[in-house]
């Protein structure tokens, strides 16, 4: 009888060593604050400059808009599709933050030029995109 008592209190002390460890293990292991990005997401991100040039000169076209399209692809949903719109400033420049990596279209639309439009791998950092844009024909 008394051992079968040793054995319970054995097996009783056992158990309450194992739930105070993983309390200490759940309460060092902090999780992380709000105000810092996940780190997964900073890694998975690009800055996409598009220099827009036009005609003979390659003059900067002012003013042009700078369409930028992707799929985000989700597992348990269906994939969803984005688009960014920026305008290129008074040197022909666009800028667009947080590009994913991976594959992207990209089409340029300005007044008194021709439709342009491409898909590009955006496979790096800080990626420089140079976009030629062409007069139409005449019409007669």
């Amino acid at each position: 009888m008394k051992s079968l008592q040793r054995f319970t209190g054995c097996l009783c002390l056992a158990a309450l060593i194992l739930v105070a460890h993983q309390t200490v293990a759940q309460i060092s292991a902090a999780p992380p604050s709000k105000d810092s990005p996940p780190q997964d997401q900073g890694e998975s991100l690009s800055r996409v400059t598009i220099e827009v040039l036009g005609g003979e000169k390659d003059t900067p076209v002012e003013n042009a808009s700078v369409y930028l399209k992707y799929v985000e692809e989700r597992k348990l949903k269906k994939d969803k599709k984005l688009e960014l719109n920026v305008k290129t400033n008074r040197e022909g420049i666009a800028h667009i933050p947080n590009t994913p990596f991976g594959r992207v279209l990209i089409q340029v639309v300005a007044e008194g030029w021709k439709s342009y439009g491409r898909w590009y791998d955006i496979n790096e950092v800080k990626q420089t995109i140079k976009v030629h844009l062409e007069r139409p024909p005449k019409w007669y």
